[in-house]
């Protein structure tokens, strides 16, 4: 299946390098592209990308204020494409709060061209963006400066899981892959991939990105920690 792309993105020669490269993989089609983050929604509304790499910083809107709106549709709107979000900074508030807000993960602007194009793969295939290891020192970086208290209802979501469960969380969480928890608790990586989604299912979460920062409020994990 192809993977259909838009671009938003307030500088037009990032916008047209990066659909460049995009458009010559055989199982990537761009669909379009946009200059801010309101030309952004409205393009994906009309044209139902599975994927939008959204900039972080724009004019009129920004990439949070966008991503917001398309993972969180007003009542009518039922698509909800993946989003990765875009950044020049290894470090940036706004990216925390994208991936709250449900965004798939982010990617370096000067990241390798191969980085993007798996970067796109990996999203399109309902996975977070959890890697390089940049991305776990952000997570754990948004959770040491952003405590929230774990409540009640929280305590009982965690409660819902089984011990198995509550382990492979904690491995998500410390940014190990498929293969790599299958190693670690000697299995095979399609019960890994099933017990990933039964976690996703019962805590109610897009994917695991949103499991991390789970992980890390209800003090499951603690930054630091291996």
């Amino acid at each position: 299946m192809t993977t259909r792309v838009i671009i938003v993105d307030d500088q037009a020669m990032v916008r047209a390098g990066f659909a460049a490269l995009l458009a010559a993989q055989s199982d990537i089609d761009v669909v379009g592209d946009a200059a801010d983050g309101a030309e952004g929604v409205r393009l994906s509304r009309q044209v139902h990308p599975d994927v939008v790499l959204m900039d972080v910083r724009m004019p009129e809107m920004d990439g949070l204020e966008a991503a917001r709106q398309l993972l969180h549709p007003p009542i009518g709107v039922t698509h909800r494409p993946k989003v990765l979000m875009l950044t020049t900074f290894d470090v940036d508030d706004y990216v925390y709060e994208a991936l709250r807000a449900g965004a798939s993960g982010f990617l370096l602007k000067d990241a390798p061209p191969a980085d993007l194009i798996s970067a796109v793969r990996v999203v399109a295939a309902g996975e977070a963006l959890l890697a390089p290891s940049v991305t776990r020192r952000l997570i754990a970086d948004f959770a040491r400066q952003r405590p929230a208290p774990r409540t009640d209802r929280t305590a009982l979501r965690l409660n819902g899981l089984t011990p198995r469960e509550t382990e492979v969380l904690e491995l998500i969480a410390r940014g190990l892959s498929n293969q790599e928890i299958a190693e670690r608790l000697i299995l095979a990586e399609q019960t890994v991939k099933t017990h990933i989604g039964r976690v996703l299912a019962k805590l109610e979460l897009r994917d695991r990105a949103q499991a991390v920062i789970f992980a890390y409020e209800s003090g499951l994990v603690s930054p630091g920690e291996r």
